[in-house]
C-alpha cells in the first residue's frame, strides 16, 4: 500500500493498494487548504491513471472524491465502487465542483488576479459528467468481488449520507479503512458501526487530539442568532452543502418553532444543498430525522438557485441568515457574501465544522482580521463564532471507543487524515490505551501489507 494523500494532512485522501497485479485506489480526493498541498492537485499523479483497475470511495466529500474527474480525464478507465447514496451525492458534488473551478478560472482571467497568464480549471463540469459514467454502486454490508481473489465490503460510517468504512480482503490479509467516522449522537445520521477486525487498520484522525464540547447545538446557536438579529445584522454561515447545511436548518427550524429565535428570513444559497433534499428522503434508513422534520427544515428557507439571486442577497440588509457553501471558505458563493458582509461589525460569520489548515476558515478561527479573496485583502470586522457542537467527525475518545470493538487487534494501525499534531496524539493514545502498534505514515510512503509489523 502507498499513501498518496491524507498523510500528515487532513485532506487529499488517496490510498493505493497493489495485490496480485491489480491496482486499487481507495478514495480519490482533492488536496485543499495550504498552497503547497493544493499544488499536488496539479502535479502528475504518482502512478499512471490508466494502470489503476478500480477506485473504491468511502464517501462523497471532495477531499475523498473530488479528484476523480481529473483521474478519468487523464486515463483511468475502470469502475468506481461506492454505496448508492454516495453515487447520488457525487452526481451533485462533482459537476458542481467542475463548474466552480471553471468559474474561478474565468474570473481570474477576467480580473487578472492570478499569477498565471491563462488560468485554467483543474477540471471542468464536462470532465465530472464523464467520471460519473464509471460509477457502479454496491449496497452496505454485502461482500463483493473487486478483482480475482480480492473482496470488499462497505460498512456504515455515519458522518455523511452513504459514508462507508471499507474492509478489503487480500488473500490472508484484511485491510480496514475507517473513512471519515461520524458521531455516535449525530443530529441527523445513524452512528458508525464499531470496528470488527483487521490485520491492518487505516484510521482517520481529524479530531485525534481533541474531544468535542458537550454543548447542545440549539443552546449554542440560539443566543448568537438573537444577538445578531437584535443589532440588525446578517449571519453568514459557511456550510458543507450536504449534511451540515441540513443539520443547521433542522436546528434553526426547531428553534423558530419553539419561539426561541425571532422569525428572521433564512436563505439557502446552494443549489446543491437544495437538490440534496430528495436524496435524504430516498435514503431515510441512513438517518433518524422524520419526514415531517425534513419538510420543516426545507420550508424554513428561501431557496436561492441562480447567480443573479445570489448577487441580489448582497444588496439586502439584515437581519437575515444566509447558509452557503463551502464550509471552509475555500470557494463558492459564500466568498461573495463574505466580501459583502464581512467588513461590517453588526454582522456575524458562524463556522460550523472543522477548518483545515491553510483555509480561510482556519484563518478566521485563528483571529485573522483580513482575508485574501479575488486578488485583494478584504477586512473582516464581523463577529466570528466557531460553533463547537456541529462537527460531523468522531472526536478522539469516540475514535478509540470505535476501535475497542475489534475482536482482535490489528498488526499495525496507520493514523491518517489528520494534521500532524492530531495524528500523533491519536497514535500515542492507541499505543498507550489499547496496546496496539500504531504510526503516522509519510506522504508517498510504501508499506508491505503482508509483512510482520
Amino acid at each position: 500500500m502507498q499513501f498518496l494523500g491524507a498523510a500528515a494532512t487532513v485532506t487529499g485522501s488517496r490510498y493505493l493498494v497493489e495485490a496480485d497485479g491489480k491496482r486499487l485506489l481507495i478514495d480519490c480526493g482533492l488536496f485543499q487548504g495550504y498552497k503547497q498541498l493544493r499544488e499536488r492537485n496539479r502535479a502528475e499523479f504518482p502512478v499512471p491513471p490508466h494502470t489503476i483497475d478500480t477506485v473504491l470511495l468511502t464517501h462523497a466529500h471532495l477531499d475523498h472524491s473530488g479528484y476523480l474527474p481529473a483521474l478519468v480525464r487523464n486515463g483511468f478507465r475502470g469502475r468506481v465502487l461506492c454505496t448508492p447514496a454516495t453515487a447520488e451525492l457525487c452526481a451533485l458534488l462533482l459537476p458542481d465542483s467542475g463548474h466552480l473551478l471553471e468559474e474561478e478560472a474565468k474570473y481570474a482571467r477576467k480580473t487578472g488576479y492570478s499569477k498565471h497568464e491563462n488560468p485554467t480549471a483543474l477540471y471542468t463540469g464536462e470532465d465530472a459528467e464523464a467520471a460519473l459514467g464509471h460509477f457502479d454502486p454496491r449496497p452496505f454490508n454485502q461482500d463483493f468481488e473487486v478483482a480475482p481473489g480480492v473482496a470488499a465490503r462497505f460498512v456504515p460510517a455515519g458522518h455523511l449520507l452513504g459514508a462507508a468504512q471499507i474492509s478489503l480482503e487480500l488473500e490472508d490479509t484484511l485491510v480496514h479503512f475507517s473513512g471519515d467516522l461520524g458521531r455516535v449522537h449525530d443530529p441527523l445520521l445513524n452512528p458508525p458501526v464499531p470496528l470488527q477486525q483487521a490485520d491492518v487498520l487505516v484510521c482517520e484522525s481529524t479530531y485525534g487530539n481533541r474531544t468535542h464540547a458537550r454543548v447542545d447545538a440549539e443552546a449554542e446557536l440560539a443566543p448568537v442568532i438573537r444577538r445578531v438579529a437584535a443589532r440588525g445584522g446578517v449571519i453568514v454561515i459557511p456550510a458543507f452543502a450536504v449534511g451540515r447545511a441540513q443539520g443547521l436548518m433542522l436546528h434553526i427550524a426547531r428553534l423558530r418553532q419553539r419561539g426561541e429565535i425571532p422569525p428572521l428570513p433564512v436563505y439557502l444559497n446552494s443549489p446543491m444543498a437544495i437538490d440534496a433534499t430528495d436524496i435524504y428522503h430516498r435514503f431515510h434508513d441512513e438517518h433518524h430525522v422524520t419526514l415531517e422534520e425534513c419538510r420543516a427544515m426545507y420550508e424554513l428557507a428561501s431557496m436561492v438557485r441562480t447567480v443573479d439571486e445570489s448577487k441580489a442577497l448582497n444588496q439586502r440588509r439584515g437581519p437575515m441568515i444566509i447558509l452557503s457553501a463551502s464550509g471552509m471558505l475555500t470557494g463558492g458563493r459564500v466568498l461573495h457574501h463574505l466580501e459583502a458582509f464581512g467588513p461590517d461589525p453588526r454582522n456575524a460569520i458562524l463556522l460550523s465544522g472543522y477548518q483545515a489548515g491553510g483555509t480561510r476558515g482556519a484563518a478566521l478561527v485563528g483571529g485573522a482580521e483580513r482575508l485574501r479573496m479575488f486578488g485583494r485583502e478584504v477586512p473582516i470586522r464581523a463577529e466570528v463564532v466557531q460553533l463547537g457542537s456541529f462537527s460531523g467527525h468522531a472526536d478522539a475518545n469516540e475514535l478509540l471507543d470505535w476501535m475497542r470493538g475489534a475482536k482482535r487487534h490489528p498488526r499495525m494501525t496507520y493514523i491518517t487524515h489528520g494534521e500532524p499534531d492530531a495524528a500523533d496524539a491519536l497514535r500515542g493514545r492507541v499505543e498507550r490505551e489499547l496496546g496496539w502498534h500504531a504510526r503516522a505514515p509519510e506522504h508517498l510512503e510504501r508499506i508491505a501489507l503482508d509483512a510482520p509489523q
